[in-house]
Order: C-alpha cells, then sequence, then structure tokens
C-alpha cells in the first residue's frame, strides 16, 4: 500500500467504522441513563486516558501556544455538538440512525470550510464534489424522513 492509501484507511474506513460504533455506544449509554454532564466528563476521562497511550507509543509531545489553543477549542466545539447529540437521544427520544446521517452532513461544512480557509479549493475537482454534496444531502433527507 502507498502512503495515500494507508491515509484513506487508517484516517478515513477506520475512523468512519469506530465513529458508527461510537454512535450506537453513545445511543446505549444514554439509555442506561446519564446526565449529559457525566457524560462528557467520562468521555473527557476515556479521550484522557487514550491520549496519555498514544503519547507513550508515539513519544512525540509537541505542543505550542497555538496548537494548545486549536486542540482546546476543537474540543470545546466537539463536546458541544456531542452534548447536542446527547440531549436529542435522551430528552427528545431522538433516533442514532436519523441523527448520525443528518450530523454527518458536517461533511459539507469541513469541506466549504477547507476550501475557503485552508484554501483546498486548488486541489479539488469541483464537479465530482458537487456531486458528492448532493448525495450527503440526499442521504441526510432520505434518513432523516425514514
Amino acid at each position: 500500500m502507498n502512503t495515500k492509501q494507508l491515509a484513506l484507511l487508517v484516517g478515513g474506513v477506520a475512523p468512519a467504522f469506530l465513529f458508527g460504533i461510537a454512535g450506537v455506544m453513545q445511543k446505549v449509554t444514554n439509555r442506561a441513563g446519564i446526565g449529559t454532564g457525566p457524560y462528557l466528563m467520562g468521555l473527557g476521562i476515556s479521550i484522557f486516558v487514550v491520549g496519555a497511550l498514544f503519547a507513550c507509543w508515539d513519544r512525540d509531545l509537541t505542543l505550542n501556544a497555538r496548537s494548545g489553543t486549536f486542540v482546546c477549542l476543537f474540543g470545546v466545539i466537539w463536546a458541544v455538538a456531542t452534548a447536542c447529540i446527547a440531549i436529542a437521544l435522551k430528552r427528545y427520544d431522538g433516533q442514532i440512525g436519523q441523527l448520525v446521517a443528518i450530523y454527518n452532513t458536517n461533511t459539507l461544512v469541513a469541506v466549504v470550510l477547507g476550501l475557503v480557509a485552508l484554501s483546498e479549493w486548488r486541489n479539488v475537482q469541483p464537479g465530482r464534489l458537487v456531486v458528492a454534496a448532493v448525495m450527503i444531502v440526499a442521504g441526510g433527507v432520505l434518513a432523516a424522513r425514514s
């Protein structure tokens, strides 16, 4: 396998399966009875432990003020989004299959921000991007109406 294929496998296929399992675990956890605060704290502890293990394994402790600020901002945004999902599951009896299809349209948000803020527009094929965007939206609408 070349580096591009490994990147797609490690950064695309593996997370797709792991996030899929995590979505189901989120529903199971909320059904078992947990408050949003304790839920997020449990996630935080788990993330800390996994981070410590990766730091030991990878031996890369690179950190500076700029990257630290960005990772904290990312963490806050991710935690609020995760709390919103937990609230939808618990308080409003949301269905994980529908929610996942809708919140994974985040792909479109990331693509637009990547195109604009990170200048990735130089490396894309617009036709394919439009087709992919239409398919993502159609999938979200179909799942939400199921």
